[in-house]
């Protein structure tokens, strides 16, 4: 698809079915990195569960005259065109009465006319244009970055209104003024508010992390916080202005706030791309229960799994065969054909026509899939330089306070003197370097990498970056394409309509990946005819409509290439098309760079070891690099005895949770399956894996800039706390040092993180 513009043909395809909908309107509105439509467009989705929604929805409202609504989680929303898009879809559909999408919780509430509205019908056409419905979550609790808004948009009213009666003060209003007072309980006022709405925020969670033993950056924040304010109270009430800090108080608040939205803004808009909930298998057709839940199947309760649905226990099968699919639980690409009686795994896909009749041998929480679901909880990672530098500030501050305010009190013998000194002392050793610019720095990262198609989830990511010296990558999937790439896109192109429309009927509804990949490429060149009858499947062989068949070759029609999918009319060829496993285009060379920044790459896969080892050597990697026919729980063992707690893990399937759950840190590139998003670090979009170097890269330029910082702000406390030491430090000087300090540290900041732009173009 290079050729013509897009990754893939699903991209193709949504591009075109946009502006046959007449909403091209939205490539001008829309955000610059957007979820690759790939296959997810076209893959068959289970709605049954909506349609019950639906119908709860409807009963819930019957006899109250309200229209019934739905408010659901929804994925690959993340701009105002997504919004527009998805709302003028909405207008397009038949009993629509309105519809709201709210990107930054990620959910979707629409209302509709009973008899009319089609709920899973418009989830489809959602798909369609690459976007995912799911059941809503738990209640979402209001993001902190829009409780850090409202903070700073108060916070910043308050210092406003300090700065304008404390400024008069500084251009000379003398005490005796008759609004000085006045002036001063004003400042005294908002400085107050300041402090109970944006400081309280900083020492409740400075206190919280004590209670566990933690030092975190918010400690110093508070202290700074705390001597400021605690002194400017006593300064106003004995008429001492030498403690008056009311300005630097509320306008310090403001940049730390500011500074934590930073660094938590980018992470949540990322987090919000993706459905919120864990798949679990839909629920299966029982002989003696009817439609019943995995988790109520018992040993020899006889079921039936439908066509594209997830086996979710171990089972026999019926008296017919079957082609299952077992690239999700342990990497193998190709299908396999399950003869009469054999056993079914957990996680195995459905991807013949027909249902299949099966047995079940266990009980969901025995499954290996209910394994590879759970979510364990995890330890919270620190970052021990963060925590070395927290702890260094504040012992280092709370010495110089304490060993100035003796030589001072030796010295003088001035209480009061020696009290401003230790004030001063407290109030200017500004912890802006690590409370305001590293989270700055943190938050042009992420955005640059988004850049890349690279998102981050986590902020713990960033600390556990450094550690990393492992990469282990999963195959199937990671390394190559999820489907099977048509090789010979030219005979698609030399089909007459009727076989065209013949080939689209036959894959159609067909789960197997050489008919979704057909249908993929198909559909991106338009839409053709159906034909009219039922396609049968032969298990093992193929599928057949009247006098036409697609299947392997020699079953219908003799072919001239060796493993070639065949279609055939009457016996006779009319086009063979071959598929292949395809490496990601950019593999080998990324995982060469990798390779150059010092980094170890391992490949770690369920499938056949040939497979695995062929692979290997294409990456140009030695062959004990690669590892083949591992089981899930195989894969976890790797990691105990081989550096788990510096290797980063990539892959795809709920084959890889296990070892996701053992891994130091965490990638996916798939967010279709809704499998491992929800465990990663950061996940991936596009057709390649550069945006992991692009990780490594960014990161480098990321603490390079943050050692910068730390100097300078060595470098400032040496200064201000030597000023206040001397007793040459007052609320004037403190009023000018601190927005000069803030404004150098943020040149710091974009002058060394102007190059990430760069790398993640």
């Amino acid at each position: 698809m290079a050729e013509s513009g897009f990754c893939c043909a699903g991209c193709s395809y949504v591009f075109r079915i946009v502006h046959e909908h007449g909403l091209a309107g939205y490539y001008r509105i829309k955000d610059q990195i957007t979820v690759p439509a790939d296959v997810a467009v076209l893959q068959a989705r289970n709605y049954a569960w909506l349609e019950t929604e639906q119908r709860v929805a409807e009963l819930a409202v019957a006899d109250s005259g309200r229209p019934p609504e739905l408010v659901l989680d929804l994925q690959g929303v993340s701009c105002a065109g997504c919004v527009w898009l998805i709302e003028r879809l909405f207008a397009q559909q038949a009993g629509g009465r309105d519809i709201v999408t709210n990107a930054q919780f990620g959910t979707v509430r629409w209302r509709w006319i009973v008899g009319v509205f089609d709920c899973a019908a418009f989830a489809r056409t959602l798909q369609t244009f690459g976007y995912l419905v799911g059941p809503l979550g738990e209640a979402r609790a209001e993001p902190e970055s829009r409780g850090l808004v409202k903070r700073i948009g108060l916070c910043t009213a308050f210092a406003m209104n300090v700065m304008l009666f404390t400024f008069p003060v500084y251009f000379g209003m003398e005490p005796s003024f008759e609004y000085a007072r006045l002036f001063g309980l004003l400042s005294l006022t908002f400085s107050s508010l300041s402090f109970f709405v944006g400081g309280i925020y900083f020492l409740g969670r400075a206190l919280r992390a004590l209670r566990v033993g933690a030092m975190h950056i918010d400690l110093p924040i508070g202290l700074g916080i705390v001597g400021a304010y605690a002194g400017s109270l006593y300064g106003w009430f004995s008429g001492e202005e030498r403690f008056l800090y009311f300005d630097f108080v509320s306008g310090f608040i403001l940049l730390m706030l500011i500074g934590r939205w930073a660094q938590v803004a980018a992470v949540e808009r990322n987090q919000r791309r993706l459905l919120a909930l864990q798949p679990k298998p839909p629920q299966v057709v029982t002989e003696d229960a009817g439609l019943v839940a995995p988790e109520l199947l018992r040993v020899g309760q006889i079921y039936a799994l439908k066509s594209g649905q997830t086996n979710p226990v171990e089972a026999q099968l019926g008296e017919e065969g079957a082609t299952v699919s077992l690239a999700s639980i342990n990497g193998e690409a190709e299908p396999r054909v399950l003869v009469p009686g054999a056993r079914v795994p957990a996680g195995a896909v459905n991807i013949g026509l027909m249902p299949l009749r099966l047995k079940a041998s266990q009980r969901w929480r025995e499954s290996l899939l209910a394994q590879l679901l759970e979510t364990p909880e995890r330890a919270g990672v620190k970052d021990r330089w963060i925590q070395q530098i927290v702890r260094g500030y504040i012992g280092g501050i709370l010495g110089i306070a304490l060993l100035s305010g003796l030589a001072w009190w030796w010295g003088t013998g001035d209480a009061l003197r020696t009290w401003a000194v230790v004030t001063a002392v407290l109030v200017v050793s500004c912890p802006c370097a690590v409370a305001l610019a590293f989270p700055l720095s943190d938050e042009i990262a992420t955005v640059a990498l988004r850049r890349r198609g690279v998102f981050v989830r986590e902020e713990a990511l960033w600390m556990k970056l450094s550690r990393v010296r492992h990469i282990v990558f999963d195959k199937t999937g990671t390394l190559t394409l999820e489907a099977p790439v048509l090789k010979n896109p030219d005979a698609l192109k030399g089909l007459e309509p009727s076989a065209r429309a013949a080939l689209h009927t036959l894959v159609r509804d067909n789960p197997h990946p050489v008919s979704q990949a057909l249908l993929e490429n198909i559909l991106a060149a338009g839409t053709p005819e159906v034909l009219e009858g039922e396609v049968t499947e032969v298990v093992g062989c193929g599928v057949e409509i009247g006098n036409w068949s697609l299947g392997r070759a020699g079953w219908r029609g003799v072919s001239q290439r060796e493993g070639a999918t065949v279609l055939v009319r009457a016996g006779s060829v009319v086009a063979e098309f071959i598929f292949s496993d395809t490496v990601r285009a950019d593999a080998r060379l990324e995982v060469t760079a990798l390779r150059m920044r010092g980094l170890t790459v391992q490949v770690l896969s369920g499938d056949r070891r040939e497979k695995v080892a062929t692979l290997v050597e294409e990456l140009g990697l030695p062959s004990n690099c690669g590892f083949g026919e591992l089981s899930p729980q195989e894969k976890a063992a790797w990691f105990i005895g081989n550096r788990a707690t510096d290797t980063l893990m990539l892959g795809d399937g709920a084959n890889d949770s296990l070892a996701f759950d053992r891994a130091w840190c965490r990638g996916t590139p798939v967010i279709h399956r809704g499998l491992l998003e929800q465990k990663a670090d950061f996940y991936y979009l596009g057709r390649g894996i550069g945006g992991i170097r692009a990780l490594f890269e960014v990161d480098t330029m990321r603490r390079r800039t943050q050692r910068v910082i730390l100097f300078f702000s060595i470098f400032y406390n040496l200064l201000a706390v030597g000023l206040a030491v001397a007793g040459k430090m007052n609320p004037l000087i403190a009023a000018i040092l601190m927005p000069v300090n803030s404004l150098a540290t943020l040149a710091i900041v974009m002058g060394g993180m102007r190059r990430v732009f760069r790398v993640a173009r």
